[in-house]
C-alpha cells in the first residue's frame, strides 16, 4: 500500500475539511429556507383543515367563497385599524367616494383602541347638522353593538337611502350614559373647497376632505379672492378634515411652497419609500397664511398643516390633531375584490412622525362655543362717538355715507360677507379661532411694516 509525503496528506484532510463545512454550510441553508416553508406550510395546512372541517359538518351549508372572504377579513383585521378586506361591493363604494356623491350620514370614521371613533362630521351633512364631533364613540348602531365590528361592516350599516332613519348610540368624554342619535340619510357631496372674503383683505377658504378635485377648486377658489386688491393674508380652515386622497394634500402643499420638501413615506419595500418636492408657480401667493386645525384634523390635511409648519410658511392655530400618520395602498384583486393594506408611514419636511401624536399647533386656541343670545334680548354694546346724537362727521367721511351706514346698521344684519363659490346659504359665523385668526394675520402685517420702516431708516 502506497503512502503520500506528509505535506500531501495535510492538503487532503485541509481538502476535506473544506468539502464537510460546504455541505454542512449548504445543508443547514436549506433547512433553514425548509423550515420557513414549512411553518407557512404547516400553519396553511391547519387552515385547510379548518376549512374542510366547516365545509363537511357546520349546520349549514356555507360557500366557499364566503368562508375565504372571512378568513381574509380576519386576517387583515389584526393588523391595524386601517388595513381591510373590500369585497367588490365595498371597492366600488370606494371609488364612488373620491369621484361622485354618496348617501349616509357624513362621518369619517376610524377604529382606535379598538372603539369605533368619529374622526371628524362632515360639513353640511346629517352628522355635523346633529352635532356628532370628532372623538365621538359610536358604541351602537341600530342596537347592535360595534365590537369587533369592522370598519367595512360599520359602514355599510351607517348607509343607506336617501330618507331613511339609523339610530347610534353615542359616548362623549365627560357624559354619564350613552346617547341615542336618530339620522336621516341623505346626499353626501364632495364638494371639498368653500371660500369667502372675510372682511376687505382677508380671504377664508374652508377645506373639508382631499377628493380628486380639491386642488382645482383650491386654485379657483384663490383666484376669485385674489382680484381686485389682492389678499393681505388668508385663512386655511382644515378643522375636521378628515384626510382623504395623498396626492391631492401634496398637490394643496405645492400651491403654497415654492421649493423643498413636502412630505416622505417610509416603508418596507423601496417602491414605498417616496419623497414629493414643491415646485415653483408663475402664480405667487406671497401673502401670510393662518392654518386653522383640531382634533378632527387627520391623514392628509396633517400632511398640509405639517409642510407648510416647518416651511415657515403659514402658522398653525387650534388644537392638536388626531395623528393619522399612516398612508393605505388599494390593492385591486382578479374578481373586483381588493386590500387596503397599511403600507408606510408618513414624515414632514423636518423627519416629524405624526402616527398617533398629530400636529401640534404654534398658537394653542381651543374652542369655545358661541352662547346664542335669547330672541327677545338684545345684544348689548358699549356706546361709541357715533351712537351719541349730534356727533361731529368725520370730515373724511361724506354725510351721504355717514347717513347709509347708519341705515345700514338698522336695516341689515350685522356682517354681510361676500361668498366665493361657498355652496351655502349663508356663510359659517365668526367663531373664536377663525378671530384669532384674523388678528393674527392682521398683526402679521403690522410688524412687517414695523420692519420695513427699521429698514428704511
Amino acid at each position: 500500500m502506497e503512502k503520500f509525503p506528509k505535506s500531501g496528506r495535510h492538503r487532503l484532510i485541509i481538502i476535506a475539511l473544506i468539502c464537510v463545512f460546504m455541505v454542512i454550510g449548504t445543508y443547514q441553508a436549506h433547512q433553514i429556507a425548509s423550515a420557513r416553508e414549512n411553518g407557512t406550510y404547516e400553519q396553511l395546512k391547519i387552515f385547510g383543515s379548518v376549512l374542510d372541517l366547516v365545509q363537511r359538518n357546520y349546520v349549514e351549508e356555507i360557500p366557499p367563497k364566503k368562508l375565504i372572504y372571512g378568513a381574509v377579513q380576519g386576517m387583515l383585521k389584526s393588523l391595524d385599524p386601517h388595513s381591510s378586506f373590500m369585497k367588490p361591493e365595498d371597492y366600488k363604494e370606494l371609488q364612488i367616494e373620491t369621484k361622485g356623491s354618496f348617501t349616509g350620514i357624513g362621518i369619517e370614521i376610524s377604529l382606535k383602541d379598538g372603539i369605533l371613533t368619529v374622526v371628524s362630521p362632515i360639513e353640511g351633512t346629517p352628522a355635523y347638522k346633529a352635532g356628532l364631533k370628532a372623538n365621538d364613540k359610536i358604541l351602537k348602531i341600530e342596537g347592535k353593538t360595534t365590537k369587533n365590528m369592522t370598519l367595512i361592516e360599520s359602514v355599510k350599516l351607517l348607509r343607506g337611502a336617501k330618507g331613511t332613519d339609523v339610530t347610534i348610540s353615542i359616548y362623549r368624554e365627560g357624559w354619564r350614559r350613552l346617547k341615542d342619535v336618530t339620522l336621516t340619510r341623505d346626499v353626501i357631496p364632495i364638494k371639498s373647497v368653500r371660500s369667502r372674503m372675510l372682511e376687505e383683505g382677508y380671504g377664508y377658504i374652508r377645506i373639508s376632505n382631499f377628493q380628486n378635485k380639491t386642488t382645482l377648486e383650491l386654485k379657483k377658489a384663490l383666484k376669485e379672492l385674489e382680484k381686485g386688491k389682492g389678499l393681505k393674508g388668508l385663512v386655511l380652515d382644515l378643522r375636521n378634515n378628515p384626510g382623504g386622497l395623498l396626492d391631492q394634500a401634496v398637490k394643496v402643499a405645492d400651491v403654497f411652497l415654492e421649493k423643498g420638501l413636502i412630505v416622505y413615506t417610509d416603508g418596507r419595500i423601496e417602491e414605498q419609500k417616496m419623497r414629493f418636492e414643491a415646485h415653483p408657480d408663475k402664480h405667487h401667493h406671497n401673502y401670510p397664511i393662518a392654518v386653522l386645525v383640531n382634533e378632527g384634523s387627520a391623514s392628509a390635511s396633517e400632511i398640509v398643516a405639517g409642510a407648510l409648519q416647518d416651511h415657515k410658511r403659514a402658522i398653525i392655530l387650534g388644537i392638536q390633531t388626531f395623528g393619522k400618520g399612516s398612508v393605505q395602498t388599494i390593492i385591486p384583486l382578479e374578481d373586483g375584490s381588493a386590500v387596503r393594506l397599511t403600507t408606510a408611514r408618513y414624515y414632514t419636511p423636518n423627519g416629524r412622525s405624526i402616527q398617533a401624536k398629530g400636529i401640534e399647533p404654534d398658537i394653542e386656541v381651543p374652542y369655545t362655543p358661541m352662547e346664542k343670545p335669547k330672541e327677545k334680548d338684545e345684544i348689548f354694546h358699549f356706546p361709541t362717538e357715533r351712537d351719541l346724537e349730534g356727533h361731529l362727521i368725520n370730515e373724511d367721511e361724506p354725510i351721504e355715507d355717514e347717513l347709509n351706514s347708519v341705515k345700514d346698521k338698522k336695516d341689515k344684519p350685522e356682517a354681510v360677507d361676500s361668498e366665493v363659490d361657498n355652496g351655502e346659504t349663508q356663510p359659517p359665523p365668526m367663531d373664536n379661532q377663525l378671530e384669532e385668526a384674523v388678528r393674527i394675520l392682521k398683526a402679521w402685517a403690522i410688524f412687517k411694516q414695523v420692519k420695513s420702516v427699521k429698514a428704511v431708516k
